[in-house]
Formats: C-alpha cells, sequence, structure tokens
C-alpha cells in the first residue's frame, strides 16, 4: 500500500446489525419461558439497583414483585418473536451481511438448572437461525446478554454460586450442538466488564442478608463481583473449550463495553494520567483474563489490600490458561475524561467524566452524548497492541428522540452523519493493521433501551411505532438512514 487512505475496507467484511433477545423479543412467558433478570428491570441503567424483587420472610429468598407504577416494556418490546421474518426482510434490503441477536437462556432453560432443555425454545431459534441465514446474513449470537435466567438469582444467589458454572456450560453446550454448521460466530457474556458498575445485569449478584425494608442489592461486596466474574471467567473458558470440541470451525468470543478505554487524562497532571490508567483497568482485567489466560498482576495489589480475592477451585487457572477467545467483540459509543477530582459514574454509553472541550458534537438532548469518532480508532488501535487478537464493534450507534413528520418521515442526519465519521475512522484503524472483522450497528430497527427501558431513545434505521406508555401499532417504516447504510454496505464502505 502506498499510504493508508489506499486500503479498503476486506472482500466479505460483515456489514450489518445488533439486538439483543431481552430488547427485542417480547413473549416474555410465552411457550415455557420464565423470567430472566431484565424482566424485572426498566433499564439496567435506571433500575439497576431496584429491579422489581421483594424478599419473602416465608421462604427466606427474593421474589419477582413487579411494581405496579412502572411499564416494563421489554415484556412486550417489538414483537420480534412473532414478527422477526418481517424485520429481517429489512435487514437483507439494505443488504446486511451479518446479523447479531441474543440466545435468550430462559427460553431454553426456563429456570436455568433443568436436566433438559425446552423444545419450543429451540425450535424457535431453528427458525430465527434459518431465517437469518436464508436472508443472506451470518448469525452473530451472544449466549447471555444480560440473561441470566431470574430463578437462577432468587434460588442459588446468582453469579457467585460455582453451580452456575455448570448449568451455563451445559446450555453453551446445548446450543452450540444445535446450531453447529449454522452459527460461525459466538460471544459468551455481553458487556462483562460492567460488573463492576451494573453488578445485578452483567454479573447477576444480588444481597445475601436482607432485612425487611433493604433493597435487592444491599449488601454486595467487592469481593462478592470479584467472585461472580470469576465463575463467569471459569463458564466462558468452559464455552470455548465447548465451542472448539463440537464445531471447530465456528468461533468463541468475548464481549466487552469499551467506550471506558477512550478515556483521556483532563490535563499532563501525573495523577490524572494514572487515575486515567487505572479507571481503564477495571475493563481491561477482563480481557486480560480472558483474551490472555491469567489474572493480570495489578489485581493482586487490589485483591491483597481490600480482602476481595476471589475462592479457586483446583484446575481452575490451568483451565483459563488453555481456553481463551478467539476474539474480541466490543460496544463503542462515546469517549470520556478522567478528573481526579471528578465522579467517574457510567450508563451504558460508557463514563461520564468530565466536559470535553475538544469535542463539537454531542447527541441532543436529553442523553447528550459526546461524539467521538477518533476514539473509536483509538479503542480499535488499544485492543490490536494489547491483545494480537482480531476485533469486532459489535455495538456503534446514536440514540435519537424522534417521530414521523406530517408525511410520515423520519429525516434523521444526525444519524447518517454519526454512522460516516465512524465508518471513516474505522478504515483508518484497519489502516492501522487493525484486524476488524465487521461492523454491526446497534439497534438496526427501533428496540427498548437497555439504560433506560425506554421507546423513545431510538436507535434503527427502521422506525418502530411504539412510546413509553405502551402504546403503538409496532407498525413499522424506514427513516432516512435506511438507504444511507443501504449505499454504504452496498459500496463495502466507500461510499460515505
Amino acid at each position: 500500500m502506498d499510504n493508508k487512505n489506499s486500503v479498503k475496507f476486506p472482500e466479505g467484511f460483515l456489514w450489518g446489525g445488533a439486538v439483543a433477545a431481552n430488547q427485542c423479543e417480547g413473549a416474555w412467558l410465552e411457550d415455557g419461558k420464565l423470567p430472566n433478570l431484565t424482566d424485572v428491570m426498566v433499564g439496567i441503567g435506571a433500575d439497576g439497583k431496584t429491579p422489581g424483587l421483594a424478599w419473602d420472610e416465608e421462604s427466606g429468598k427474593w421474589k419477582m414483585a413487579l411494581k405496579e407504577d412502572k411499564v416494563y416494556l421489554s415484556h412486550d418490546a417489538i414483537d420480534f418473536y412473532h414478527r422477526y421474518k418481517e424485520d429481517l426482510a429489512y435487514m437483507k434490503e439494505m443488504g446486511f451481511k451479518a446479523f447479531r441477536t441474543s440466545i435468550s437462556w430462559a427460553r431454553i432453560f426456563p429456570r436455568g438448572d433443568e436436566d433438559t432443555p425446552n423444545e419450543k425454545g429451540l425450535e424457535f431459534y431453528d427458525h430465527l437461525i434459518d431465517e437469518i441465514i436464508a436472508d443472506g446474513m451470518e448469525p452473530v449470537i451472544t449466549l447471555s446478554h444480560y440473561e441470566t435466567p431470574l430463578y437462577l438469582i432468587t434460588e442459588y444467589g446468582g453469579w457467585t454460586n460455582r453451580k452456575l458454572v455448570g448449568f451455563f456450560e451445559k446450555f453453551a453446550r446445548t446450543v452450540i450442538e444445535r446450531y453447529k454448521g449454522k452459527v460461525k460466530y459466538w460471544m459468551t457474556f455481553n458487556e462483562i466488564n460492567n460488573a463492576f458498575k451494573l453488578s445485578f445485569a452483567a454479573a447477576g449478584v444480588i444481597g445475601k442478608h436482607p432485612h425487611k425494608d433493604s433493597l435487592p442489592l444491599d449488601g454486595v461486596t467487592k469481593k462478592d463481583i470479584y467472585q461472580a466474574c470469576h465463575n463467569m471467567f471459569v463458564a466462558n473458558s468452559l464455552a470455548v473449550k465447548a465451542c472448539r470440541e463440537i464445531d471447530p470451525q465456528a468461533k468463541m468470543g468475548v464481549m466487552c463495553s469499551f467506550s471506558t478505554i477512550a478515556t483521556y487524562p483532563l490535563n499532563c497532571d501525573p495523577e490524572n494520567a494514572f487515575g486515567t490508567l487505572e479507571f481503564k483497568r477495571v475493563s481491561w482485567f477482563f480481557t486480560d483474563v480472558m483474551c490472555r489466560g491469567h489474572y493480570p498482576a495489578y489485581v493482586y495489589r487490589i485483591w491483597r489490600e481490600e480482602d476481595c480475592e476471589p475462592e479457586m477451585e483446583p484446575g481452575d487457572k490451568e483451565l483459563l490458561a488453555a481456553y481463551t477467545n478467539d476474539y474480541i467483540g466490543f460496544s463503542y459509543y462515546r469517549s470520556a475524561v478522567y478528573s481526579k477530582e471528578a465522579s467517574m459514574g457510567a450508563d451504558t454509553g460508557g463514563a461520564q467524566g468530565v466536559h470535553n472541550p475538544y469535542l463539537t458534537k454531542s447527541s441532543p438532548a436529553p442523553w447528550s452524548w459526546p461524539i467521538d469518532a477518533k476514539g473509536f480508532r483509538y479503542v480499535c488501535n488499544e485492543l490490536t497492541d494489547r491483545y494480537e487478537l482480531p476485533i469486532f464493534p459489535v455495538e456503534n450507534g446514536i440514540g435519537l428522540d424522534e417521530q414521523p413528520d406530517e408525511n410520515g418521515r423520519i429525516h434523521d442526519p444526525e444519524r447518517c452523519e454519526y454512522l460516516a465519521d465512524h465508518v471513516r475512522e474505522m478504515k483508518e484503524a484497519i489502516a492501522d493493521g487493525c484486524d476488524i472483522m465487521g461492523y454491526l450497528w446497534w439497534g438496526p430497527i427501533d428496540i427498548v433501551s437497555a439504560g433506560t427501558g425506554e421507546m423513545k431513545k431510538r436507535y434503527g434505521f427502521v422506525y418502530v411505532d411504539r412510546h413509553n406508555d405502551g402504546s403503538g401499532t409496532l407498525k413499522r417504516s424506514k427513516k432516512d438512514s435506511f438507504e444511507y447504510y443501504k449505499k454504504v454496505i452496498a459500496s463495502n464502505g466507500e461510499e460515505l
């Protein structure tokens, strides 16, 4: 190559989009399915500490207790469960090469601890995966997208309980065997590195010693979260092992929220520079274990000084070393700025930090996330330098509050611009030497927001007539960005 600008996206690049079962399917108790943990939440960010659970004195356990004053839009979502053929037809029309979704664990093992799977649940994914393939797309399947069966949390205490490792392995082996030869790209836990900021959703932890007025997450300790993480790391390696044994042609990836990696120090104050390093390590920790195959040196100091080292069983470290992930899937939405004097609280888009005066664009109110396409390239390079693995941006997009005009159209130039800016920087990352497998836009059709539990935060190229109060016809219609992304894909990223 004479210069980096001559680099093109490779042939077979996986252009497409991504959703999650709990945000699109609906049918939350249909065909044998029982609740998963997100079924008791109105947004994992909005309801992160107060899921719809109550302590039952008689049984001495947590029980589902949905709040009457809340609308659980995810229970019906956009009815993808019954309308997936119609929705996938839109994806086919745009020219998608790949479509990511998750297999809802509670459709396959409704409680999570059954000996045999729910055949009705498997049949649904039989049809869905066959339809994805028939429409010319590669299925990219997440095994657990914030979808731990609720029963495993209320009855077993969630991922702090080692028994969940075996339950997850059975689930993974069941679906990998079922879809052998059909699914080439798997991922284990969605945004697993959110375990510390969204501990109920991402790590399935819950308080152990409640009293009458306690909340479900009261009493959860850092040791609990590290224990849940360790158990999930073991489960991840067992899923990698299962994939290699059952379908050696398939790949098993890790999936992390890596907007946090694009966190810049406020200035050259060494405290801010080192603080940024330590802040990013909270996310690096997960891929350091799952991709390098061992616990990093820096975590041992944390365990020692804060008395939070997890319990491990003989053979665990050998298993982690032997079965590391084949590629890194990640989400990227925004960047952040670290300051030693600011709260680094985070939402589902990434860290918040302090205002970056060098960024001139942000998504419109009420979310107003800073837009930093260069940060996308930065993350791609950081991942490549650190791990030398293929990387796969499986979530990138912009949420907008939008309504059709008097002609029933939605004009969304902000979405087209966001897409173009990020594709340009992704192309630069490829020129930098990053091995990028594809690009999946988050929410190619409007779905329920994970963070806020709303419909009005829309990411899609396809509008769905459903609203925050649950009203709407569910009618689908194309936005202007539909034709724009179609053009980008048809030109293999050359026409922006």
